[in-house]
């Protein structure tokens, strides 16, 4: 896999968990933090999207906006959100669209079997939309923090 670093992010537009249709130049003049994660209400995405949504506003502090990407539909998104309080937007990337733009869309093995799923992913997009970090096998632990550390470090003027 050749890095996106660099690149204009792809503009596919997705439903998002607020209703409306939305594409990453949608957000230009912030930084964006695209993480993309296999599905709601399972431990590890649970644990990361709780440590995104704690330190939501020192992100928003520093102009930038987090958004979360999984094949789940607007339904199960909301769920997530409603029973986790998550402050920031849910895409919901059914046609791995997105996925596959951002070649996170993998083929996974566990316990000898193997299937198509998410490669948890995580990357900064800075205000013009360009990528400009990437985290690809992301661990959660103390992941948020890295990222944090990144913006604040390379993207604060």
């Amino acid at each position: 896999m050749s890095t996106l670093t660099g690149q204009t992010a792809p503009d596919i537009t997705l439903p998002a968990s607020n209703g409306e249709s939305v594409k990453l130049s949608d957000f230009k003049g912030k930084n964006v933090v695209l993480y993309f994660y296999p599905k709601d209400m399972t431990p590890g995405c649970t644990t990361q999207a709780c440590d995104f949504r704690d330190r939501h506003n020192d992100f928003s502090d520093l102009n930038t906006v987090i958004i979360g990407v999984s094949p789940d539909p607007i339904s199960k998104h909301e769920k997530f959100i409603e029973k986790h309080q998550l402050p920031f937007l849910l895409l919901a990337d059914e046609e791995k669209e997105l996925a596959n733009a951002f070649d996170v869309w993998k083929l996974k093995k566990n316990f000898g079997k193997e299937y198509m799923g998410i490669e948890r992913s995580t990357f900064i997009l800075d205000k013009e939309g360009k990528i400009v970090k990437e985290w690809r096998k992301v661990r959660v632990k103390n992941h948020m923090d890295e990222v944090y550390q990144f913006i604040q470090e390379n993207l604060v003027q």
